[in-house]
This record gives structure tokens, C-alpha cells and sequence, in this order.
């Protein structure tokens, strides 16, 4: 045999046979009189949560800190254990003489005074006591509490297999009844009624496993009643939903009220201070639980901290979703705000980087409950603006391949073309404008509901009121012929067809309107007329080629050829034309397009 494994087959027969003595021998004590591991719910406490900082996404940055008891042996035990993010979770000792040793999660047994509440409970209640006691059947006697048999968790441990879980004690389903003829074992369910000689005891001592978070402190502890320790950790459960009131009053000026609903599914808020972010950072775990939670998943949310639901998706901060409305960026510093009095209640604001975080102080909210909290109020220029963004549509030959429901969603897509009425605002106040709902008035009269969408300090945004149905639009597509082998590609010959289009306006409003047209075309744009500006793009630019970055939905019916992306391009014809009451205009492109 080895060497080394003969020494350490020596070492743990040793220890093996040390550890069964002390067990056996020790005080006389034997494994079934080892006293339970029961931590009383007195000796443990609940951290206090200071600050938190929320972000739209519904994950939190949770900063706890508070003084706790700490025992002779130096530990803080805390109960609600946190589900942070995996690397996000940092305890500390903020005791300069009392360093943070370790920090330990683990299952407890916590004993706990409850009310009794059913005969078993209110016997268990009171040993000792004396009771008139009426069984089902029989006549009454008087009676002594014996006790109540039960196994401990430590026989259960003795008697248990190797490694299997901590079970809690075992109650008996019989009671010991002490009699002037001895000592009577009767069956709990066959207790009529009893009647004690005295007030019992309401209150009943009962055990039960509770998560608990130990923090071992080091240094002088001795003397230490209480110390003061926190952590700060990124867990989901917070959430807010920012809105907007736009309320214009008709002569170019826009007041805008800010307001945020918070919603508190993690844990009870106690006049904390809350920092509420313009931005959602990159959190690289975000799905992963940290192991101090003892915990395999999170808790469940409601479906407004579902990344799927329709509320996390409208109003979430993506990139594509904040930069594919922004309006151009006019530089320099912000002329003013006007804030109102929503501002007394900020105690701070502070820009880091692409996040903007408003601080409000003294916020109360339960675990549960929703909070609704103005946050800050400002004015803005803006001035009407109509505009006619008429979408992609697929060049015939395509259309073709489509069914003929297909071919219905289309035409009920380009069939009837709106003049939209926004406004477009311009951000010159401290603030930055987030993706949120937004309530428009004029004056308090209620005009519809948009929708914001990131606009950094000095940019624009549109935000739509409605649809101008007094602009009448008619829009066609024609083609102008068809030139077999135009062009010669990779040995292959392509058909070029040249196509035209006009887009028919006319103002039945009161007043001089100015509409910003575009037309984009599938193909390659050639003239735009009435001082049209024509772009030309690759079909690859996705993120320029469709409004919304991405593909139209009825792309992906058709599967395009090879060809198709290095033969053709993106079109886009762009007019801004001002149209005095009851004046039309017709505004014409030309482009082309190949197939083979």
C-alpha cells in the first residue's frame, strides 16, 4: 500500500474514533440528547434599506446599511435574504475596529411565539397546567399536561442516511394526560373540550427553517452590542414607468410635466432615497442568480418585469429604439428651464455618462404597493408639424408570390395612406426626454396620446397627436415600361423596370400647413421633382433603409434571391412643401429596379 494512503487511512480512523467519543462520552451526553441547532427569532433582525436606485428595466441597485445586534462570537445574523444578481452582491462593515470577516447563507432553525390557534397548538401551549378534560366519549377528568411526545431533529439526524437534509422535530399525534390513576396517552382527535383551572397561555412555541445571512466580524467583538454593517447589491423587483403631460397652448410653447409610477415587487421601502435613471446599463448576468441567494431561480414578477410584455418592450430604453426618431443635434448650451414645483421635491440630479438620474428623497412603499410621484416640470418650443412617411412596398414581380391573403394585408397597408399631425419639440431644457407615454392637451383640452421616444438635451423630437384627415392624400405607383437585358452581371442578364410615382396632396384646413413627405421605393430613386431631395442606399443598411431599423414584416414572406441585395438598392424621395387652404400639390418620383 502507498505510503501516503496508509497515513491518511491512519488520520481519519483517529479522528473517526475522537469524534464518536466525544458524542458518546462527552458529558454523558448520547446522539439523541445533543441539543438542537434553534436560533430564536430575537437574535436576528431585518437590514434597512437606505437607498435604491431604479432603472426602467426593473432591476435595482439596493444599498442596505443599519446597526445590528452582534453576539459574543461576533456574528450580525440577518433574516430576508437578498436574489442578487451573480457578482453584484458586496457586504461591508462600516466599523473601522470591526472588520468583515465572511458572510455565510445558509438554512436555520428559527424558533417563533405564535398565537394558538386550534387544541392541538393551545395544549402544546401549556404544559404543566391543569384542565378538566371531556373526550368524544366518557365523562370528564381532571388532569395534568404531561407533555407531548416528539422527535428531535437531532434523533432524526442520528437515524438519517448519510448527507440527507435537516428535517425539523417531528410533534407526536398524542398527549400525555397525568391522572390520580397514572399517566393517560390519549389520541389529540379524541379531545372534546377541555376546561383549564386558570388563563392558559395564548402563545405557542414553534419551529421552522428561515434563510438566513450570517456576517462574522473580526477584531475587539467582545464588548460590542451592535454594529453597523449593509450591503449593496442589483436584483429585479423595482420598477418605474416614466410619463409625460405635454399641454401646448397654441402659440409655440409646450409645458411638460414629468411623472413616474413606481412599482415595489422586492422589498418594504421605509423613507429611503430613491434615484430614478434615464437609461438601462449593460448588466452582463442579469439572468443569473448569485449563489448567496440559496435559490435555483428568481421570485416570479408580474408581467410588467417581463422583458416579453407589452409595457417592458414600448417603453425600454434599446438603442435602435432611442436613435431611430432623434432629430437633429443643434449644439450648444441649453438656453433654460423653466422647472415647476415638482423640482422642491428633487434633492439632486446628477449626469454620468449616457445615464441621467433625477434623486427623490423620503420614499415610503411596501412590497406590493405602487407609487405614482411627480418628477420634475419645464417648457419647450415646438411647432405643428404634418408629415406623410409612406412605407416600403414590394416591387410586383415579388408581389406575385404572395397568397391572397397576403396580398389583402397589403393592400390594406399602402391602400390608404394618412397625413399624421405631430409636434416637434425641441429639448432645450437640463434634461433629457425618455421613451415614455405621453398625454397631449391644448390649453385642457384633451388632443390624444403619443408617445416620447430619447431625445438627448439640444436634439428634437416628433411626438404624433393624430391623423390630419383634412389633408387628403392619394397615392400611385405605376410602371413605365420594361427593358429586357438591360444590364449583364456574372454571366446572367437582368431586366431593368423603370417605375413612377406620384403622391397627391390636398389642404381642407383652415390654415397654411406645411407636410414633410417621404416615399421610399424598393430599387434605385432617379428624380424627385418640385425641389425633391432623392437618397440613395444599400439594401444592407437596414438600420437606415426602414424606419424602424428593421425589416417590414411581410419581408420575410418571400425568399429573395442572391442577386436581388447586389443588383438593387433602397430608395427615398423626400419633399417638404407648404400648402395654403384649399391649395394641392402633386409631387412625382421616377426609379427602376432589376429582376431576372
Amino acid at each position: 500500500m502507498n505510503r501516503a494512503v496508509e497515513i491518511m487511512a491512519v488520520v481519519i480512523a483517529i479522528l473517526l474514533s475522537c469524534q464518536g467519543a466525544a458524542i458518546c462520552q462527552g458529558e454523558g451526553r448520547t446522539p439523541d440528547t445533543i441539543p438542537d441547532r434553534v436560533l430564536r427569532a430575537e437574535s436576528f433582525a431585518t437590514l434597512p434599506v437606505e437607498e435604491i436606485t431604479v432603472f426602467k428595466d426593473g432591476h435595482a441597485f439596493v444599498l442596505r446599511e443599519g446597526d445590528m445586534p452582534v453576539d459574543r462570537s461576533g456574528r450580525v445574523v440577518l433574516d430576508d435574504l437578498p436574489r442578487p444578481v451573480i457578482g453584484t452582491f458586496w457586504p461591508y462593515s462600516a466599523e473601522e475596529k470591526l472588520p468583515l470577516l465572511s458572510v455565510k447563507s445558509g438554512r436555520t432553525v428559527v424558533e417563533f411565539e405564535r398565537t394558538a390557534l386550534d387544541l392541538y397548538q393551545l395544549l402544546a401551549a401549556n404544559i404543566g397546567a391543569e384542565l378538566l378534560v371531556e373526550e368524544n366519549s366518557g365523562e370528564p377528568y381532571s388532569a395534568v399536561i404531561d407533555g407531548i411526545p416528539e422527535r428531535t431533529a437531532s434523533e432524526l439526524g442520528a437515524t438519517a442516511s448519510p448527507g440527507a437534509d435537516e428535517r425539523l422535530p417531528e410533534k407526536g399525534k398524542i398527549i400525555l394526560l397525568r391522572t390520580h390513576e397514572g399517566v393517560r396517552v390519549v389520541p389529540i382527535d379524541c379531545v372534546k373540550k377541555v376546561t383549564f383551572k386558570e388563563l392558559p397561555r395564548s402563545s405557542v412555541t414553534e419551529k421552522e427553517f428561515r434563510n438566513l445571512l450570517t456576517l462574522r466580524l473580526g477584531g475587539a467583538h467582545a464588548d460590542v452590542d451592535r454594529a453597523r454593517v449593509g450591503m449593496v447589491y442589483l436584483q429585479k423587483g423595482i420598477r418605474w414607468i416614466p410619463s409625460y403631460k405635454i399641454v401646448l397652448d397654441g402659440a409655440g410653447r409646450a409645458r411638460v410635466r414629468l411623472q413616474a409610477t413606481l412599482l415595489n415587487e422586492m422589498i418594504d421601502l421605509d423613507d429611503v432615497t430613491a434615484n430614478l435613471v434615464i437609461g438601462v446599463p449593460s448588466f452582463a448576468f442579469k439572468d443569473t442568480i448569485d449563489p448567496i441567494a440559496l435559490q435555483r431561480s428568481a421570485a416570479q414578477l408580474s408581467q410588467y418585469f417581463e422583458e416579453q410584455s407589452r409595457t417592458a418592450y414600448a417603453f425600454s430604453n434599446a438603442i435602435m429604439t432611442q436613435t431611430a426618431r432623434m432629430g437633429e443635434y443643434r449644439g450648444g448650451a441649453p438656453s433654460g428651464s423653466d422647472a415647476g414645483d415638482a423640482e422642491e421635491e428633487l434633492t439632486g440630479m446628477g449626469k454620468d455618462e449616457d445615464l441621467f438620474v433625477f434623486t427623490i428623497d423620503h420614499i415610503s412603499l411596501r412590497k406590493g404597493e405602487r407609487l405614482v410621484v411627480p418628477i420634475v416640470e419645464f417648457e419647450l418650443d415646438y411647432k405643428d408639424v404634418y408629415t406623410l412617411d409612406l412605407p416600403i412596398r414590394p416591387p410586383s414581380d415579388i408581389g406575385r408570390n404572395f397568397s391572397t391573403q397576403q396580398q389583402r394585408e397589403l393592400a390594406k397597408l399602402f391602400n390608404a395612406p394618412k397625413v399624421m399631425h405631430e409636434i416637434r419639440l425641441v429639448n432645450e431644457s437640463s434634461w433629457p426626454i425618455t421613451t415614455a407615454p405621453a398625454l397631449l392637451f391644448h390649453d385642457r383640452q384633451l388632443l390624444g396620446q403619443g408617445m416620447t421616444t430619447y431625445t438627448a438635451v439640444g436634439a428634437s423630437l416628433d411626438v404624433t397627436i393624430t391623423a390630419a384627415v383634412d389633408i387628403q392624400v392619394r397615392v400611385s405607383a405605376r410602371e413605365e415600361g420594361r427593358y429586357p437585358n438591360d444590364i449583364e452581371w456574372r454571366s446572367n442578364r437582368y431586366c431593368r423596370i423603370n417605375m413612377e410615382g406620384t403622391v397627391f396632396l390636398c389642404n381642407r384646413l383652415a390654415k397654411s400647413v406645411e407636410v414633410e413627405v417621404k416615399r421610399r421605393v424598393a430599387g434605385c430613386i432617379d428624380s424627385a421633382d418640385n425641389n425633391g431631395r432623392i437618397v440613395q442606399n444599400d439594401l444592407y443598411d437596414f438600420a437606415e433603409y426602414f424606419p424602424c431599423g428593421d425589416a417590414p414584416y411581410w419581408w420575410h414572406w418571400y425568399s429573395w434571391p442572391w442577386w436581388w441585395y447586389q443588383l438593387n438598392g433602397y430608395g427615398k424621395a423626400e419633399w417638404t412643401v407648404t400648402l395654403e387652404p384649399g391649395e394641392s400639390a402633386e409631387l412625382n418620383s421616377a426609379w427602376h429596379y432589376y429582376w431576372h
